[in-house]
């Protein structure tokens, strides 16, 4: 499924967007096989040309931070932090040089503040991998302010359905909400062929979820875990990769979903989402 052009339903109003970061740096090594990734890596290094306008700033809710309250970066020029283990060195010199925006961070704080969610800014965090590797192929050119939002460790889905309605207004000020995680992600099932007709029953579940209306939509992601073959796509304690999608659908509103990519990778079926 190829990128089409983002149509935002309010002119000026960006959409939201849940993507597939990959595996550790797997679009920037070999990997066997090779070509697993690059209809992905296509799909990523389409989205920013897709959208009605291009961004200001970023918002990226990645799934590989967690903390007790909601935590927002806010350095001006954060290091990287390489958190995955065992791939080739070259992989561990990858730069993304691009820069924080603490008056984001301040804004997003406040609005969180507004809804009742705690949250914090940390200055000394850095961008993890499951922001820097997708941003490396959608904006490669690293000249998008880009602030970083964690997950909450509750890893409750309404919890961050709450988040992603806070950040609302930001889609009317040239911010791009995107959630950075994976659609199937259990690191026993990939690669295993028996796994495949599980991940289609998930994603096929999510994909009706996410194109349904907003109420009905919200709904069914806040029992996601009820979903047929849920618990195999994402086990107990580690649906960290699936809770970016609550926030980008939270930030729709009620703008509607729809899958806006999908491929077989490592036997499994992987999807993205974009809403508005």
């Amino acid at each position: 499924m190829s990128t089409e052009h983002i149509a935002s339903t309010t002119p000026g109003r960006l959409p939201t967007v849940y993507i597939p970061h990959g595996g550790g740096p797997c679009f920037f090594m070999d990997w066997n096989p090779p070509h697993a990734w690059d209809k992905t890596a296509a799909y990523l290094r389409g989205i920013v040309e897709s959208l009605p306008q291009r961004p200001r700033a970023i918002v990226m809710v990645s799934a590989h931070w967690l903390e007790g309250d909601f935590a927002v970066t806010g350095g001006a020029q954060p290091e990287q932090i390489y958190d995955y283990y065992g791939f080739p060195p070259h992989t561990y010199e990858l730069k993304y040089p691009a820069p924080g925006e603490p008056a984001l961070a301040e804004r997003i704080t406040t609005l969180l503040g507004q809804a009742g969610l705690s949250s914090h800014i940390d200055a000394r965090r850095g961008f993890d991998h499951g922001m820097f590797i997708p941003l490396m192929l959608m904006v490669p050119q690293a000249d998008i302010p880009v602030v970083q939002l964690s997950l909450n460790v509750s890893l409750d889905p309404a919890a961050h359905l709450a988040l992603g309605r806070a950040l609302q207004p930001l889609r009317d000020e040239g911010v791009l909400i995107v959630g950075s995680g994976m659609s199937f992600h259990n690191m026993r099932g990939y690669g295993d062929p028996r796994f495949g007709p599980v991940s289609d029953t998930f994603d096929d579940w999510l994909t009706e979820a996410a194109e349904a209306p907003a109420a009905e939509r919200d709904a069914a992601l806040t029992a996601w875990a009820e979903a047929p073959m849920a618990r195999w796509c994402h086990p107990p304690r580690a649906e960290e990769h699936l809770l970016p999608l609550m926030v980008v659908a939270g930030a729709a509103g009620e703008d509607r979903g729809r899958k806006a990519f999908s491929d077989r990778v490592m036997e499994t079926t992987l999807s993205a989402f974009s809403f508005g």
